[in-house]
């Protein structure tokens, strides 16, 4: 008898992207309507005023602007230049740098960072394998990861099933253990409207 398929983490890596008008709409439309989830990202982060932050996919900057409200070094990664354009118009502390990447190309140095976390990005990175080992290589030892996406239906289609169903968070950590992280935890919060599955691990 074989094995269950392995439920995927990015099974919307071929999805467009924002970009145009229209990704500016809605680049602030999320940048408004995040406010309470980009403190909750800092908050289960535990961000403190020592920390190099990446923010991967950062889209328009939310929890870039919580993380450097903490007088934090933070530093917004995303493949969208409307939305780096929308970030830099929005959020302006004079800690932050923004950069045009992706996970599996993280424009960064060995060990750069001491966290690094990815909201709502996660189903949408072409190659997660990739981009963990990516995250392992930009974060000092003893650096956090974070990954937090939505909660969803297995059924779910459309919009709604942009996230994880539990399977594919417990997926996710599977992935980051073989990736060389540690000390995984996988849990349910609440993040404002919806319910959420935050991945968290070590890189030793």
């Amino acid at each position: 008898m074989n094995p269950p398929p392995t439920p995927a983490v990015n099974h919307h890596a071929g999805h467009p992207g924002f970009a145009g008008p229209i990704g500016s709409a809605m680049g602030l439309y999320m940048y408004l309507a995040g406010r309470r989830r980009a403190r909750t990202v800092v908050d289960l982060a535990a961000v403190t005023s020592a920390d190099s932050v990446v923010d991967i996919g950062c889209g328009p900057g939310g929890a870039v602007a919580a993380a450097a409200r903490r007088g934090c070094r933070v530093t917004g990664v995303d493949p969208s230049p409307s939305m780096l354009r929308l970030a830099r118009i929005l959020v302006r502390e004079k800690t932050i740098g923004w950069i045009q990447g992706s996970a599996e190309e993280l424009p960064l140095e060995d060990g750069a960072a001491t966290v690094a976390w990815a909201v709502a990005t996660v189903h949408h990175w072409p190659d997660v394998t990739t981009g963990l080992a990516e995250i392992r290589r930009v974060l000092a030892p003893g650096g956090r990861l974070l990954a937090i996406e939505r909660s969803v239906r297995a059924d779910a289609t459309g919009l709604a099933s942009h996230g994880w169903t539990e399977p594919q968070a417990r997926t996710f950590a599977d992935l980051c253990r073989t990736a060389g992280f540690t000390d995984l935890r996988v849990d349910s919060r609440a993040m404002g409207r919806y319910e959420a599955w935050a991945v968290q691990a070590l890189r030793p």
